[in-house]
């Protein structure tokens, strides 16, 4: 059985916890070579708040391109990140937003390795 904490120490929180489950039946190599695609898919919530900072700028909905949103990051970009208050709501949310990616990413990764 595999530690989380030894394949992927960047993780914390709930995020640790949802990929500690994934991976808690597979063998050490499947383990490994599940954190090894992940680490690479995973976006980092930090990045995910610094490209909303940037809908302030004027280019709003590039964080929901990077998260595959492509129509909401449309949406955002024609509407000015729908008047801004979509990019203010964003910017409290930057961490789930980073979390419902990473956590479509994991089970994809997942379910490749199983089979």
């Amino acid at each position: 059985m595999a530690n989380v904490l030894q394949l992927l120490p960047e993780l914390i929180g709930e995020e640790q916890a949802f990929v500690s489950s994934l991976i808690k039946n597979m063998t050490d190599d499947e383990a490994s070579q599940f954190a090894n695609v992940y680490r690479v898919r995973r976006k980092d919530p930090q990045t995910i708040l610094l490209l909303t900072l940037v809908g302030f700028l004027g280019v709003a909905g590039v964080q929901r391109f990077i998260v595959d949103q492509i129509g909401m990051g449309i949406l955002y970009l024609l509407t000015g990140g729908i008047c801004m208050i979509g990019t203010i709501v964003d910017l409290v949310n930057y961490k789930s937003i980073a979390f419902e990616y990473n956590q479509k990413q994991a089970q994809q990764i997942a379910a490749i390795i199983r089979n």
